[in-house]
C-alpha cells in the first residue's frame, strides 16, 4: 500500500506539494523525517532510488525541475510504485509549467495538487493498477535493465547535514527568533539614534579634517565622536534583529555612548549630552523590552 506521496524541486529539495495523510505509527513518521532529509540530497543520485526503513520504502523518481516521492510498505510492488510516481510526475507536469516550479518561493506552493495525488493514490491501493497496465510493463523492464539505486538513509542524512546544515540552521534561527512588531515607541528609537548617529558623524569628520591638518591632539576627541556613532547604528540593528547576549551588547554600547559624551564635555554642554545619552537609554530599553515572538508551530503537511 502506497502510504505517502510528495512532489519536490529537485535542485534544493523544496516541498511543492503533498498528500494529507494523518498517520501516527512512530515508524512512518521517522520515515518522513527520513524523506525529507534524502529530499534535499536528490541532485546527488540517478532518476530512481530506494531506500529501507524498517517494514516501510522510500521510492522516488526524478525528472527534469521535479521529483515524486512515496513512502510505501515494504510489501507493496516497487514497479507499483515506480509506476505511480510516473504517473504522478506525468500529472504534475502537465499541470504546472517549469517556469512556476522554478519561481516558487514557499513550501507546498501547489498544495491543490493533494486532490490528483489522492485519486491516483486511491487507484492503485485500491484498482490493483489495472488501468496502468501497459505502463506497468514498460517501468518492469526498464527496472530490469536499469535497477533503481539502493539508497542508505543513514548517508544521506550525513550528506544532507554537510550540505544543507549551515542553511537549515540559519532558517531554523531565523524563524525561531522572530521578533515583536516594532513599536511607535520603538520607531522613535530608532530615528533618534539614526539623527544622533548623523550628528556624532558630521562632528568627528569635521574635527578630524582640522585636527589633521594642525597639530594631531584632537584624536582622541574624534575618536569620541566616532565611537557613538558606530553605537547608535549598533543599537538600531540590536532593536531591529534578535542578537544573543543582547544584555550585554545593549550594556556595552551603553557605556560607550556615556563615557564618550562624557568626554566631550567642553565641546558638548550639559544638555546636548544629556540628550545624547537619553537617547541611548531609551534605545537600550526598547532593546531589552522588545520580546522574541512565539514560534508558530510546524503544521506541515
Amino acid at each position: 500500500m502506497i502510504l505517502f506521496a510528495c512532489v519536490v524541486r529537485v535542485r534544493d529539495g523544496l516541498p511543492l506539494s503533498a498528500s494529507t495523510d494523518f498517520h501516527l505509527d512512530q515508524d512512518f513518521l521517522e520515515c518522513r523525517k527520513r524523506l525529507k532529509a534524502l529530499s534535499s540530497v536528490l541532485t546527488r543520485y540517478p532518476d530512481r532510488g530506494t531506500a529501507r526503513e524498517r517494514d516501510l520504502s522510500i521510492h522516488f523518481h526524478s525528472s527534469g525541475e521535479i521529483a515524486c516521492m512515496g513512502i510505501c510498505a515494504g510489501s507493496y510492488p516497487a514497479v507499483m510504485a515506480f509506476c505511480f510516481l510516473e504517473e504522478l510526475q506525468w500529472e504534475f507536469a502537465t499541470a504546472y509549467d517549469a517556469t512556476s516550479v522554478g519561481l516558487a518561493s514557499r513550501p507546498y506552493a501547489f498544495l491543490e495538487f493533494d486532490n490528483v495525488i489522492q485519486k491516483v493514490k486511491s487507484r492503485f491501493n485500491y484498482a490493483n493498477g489495472a488501468p496502468v497496465k501497459p505502463n506497468f510493463e514498460k517501468i518492469q523492464e526498464e527496472l530490469r535493465l536499469r535497477p533503481p539505486v539502493q539508497v542508505k538513509l543513514e548517508e544521506a542524512e550525513l550528506v544532507n547535514g554537510m550540505v544543507n546544515g549551515h542553511a537549515e540552521l540559519h532558517l531554523e534561527s531565523a524563524s525561531a527568533y522572530r521578533m515583536q512588531p516594532v513599536s511607535a515607541v520603538g520607531i522613535l528609537s530608532l530615528v533618534l539614534n539614526i539623527m544622533c548617529g548623523a550628528l556624532n558623524l558630521i562632528r568627528g569628520v569635521h574635527l578630524a579634517e582640522y585636527s589633521f591638518q594642525e597639530d594631531h591632539k584632537g584624536i582622541g576627541n574624534v575618536i569620541a565622536f566616532l565611537v557613538p556613532f558606530v553605537a547608535c547604528f549598533l543599537l538600531c540593528y540590536l532593536y531591529l534583529f534578535y542578537s544573543s547576549g543582547r544584555r550585554v551588547k545593549v550594556f556595552v554600547l551603553f557605556v560607550a555612548v556615556c563615557v564618550c559624551n562624557t568626554y566631550l564635555y567642553g565641546l558638548r554642554n550639559v544638555w546636548q549630552i544629556l540628550f545624547h545619552i537619553g537617547v541611548a537609554s531609551l534605545s537600550a530599553h526598547q532593546i531589552l523590552t522588545r520580546q522574541v515572538a512565539e514560534k508558530q508551530p510546524d503544521c506541515g503537511v
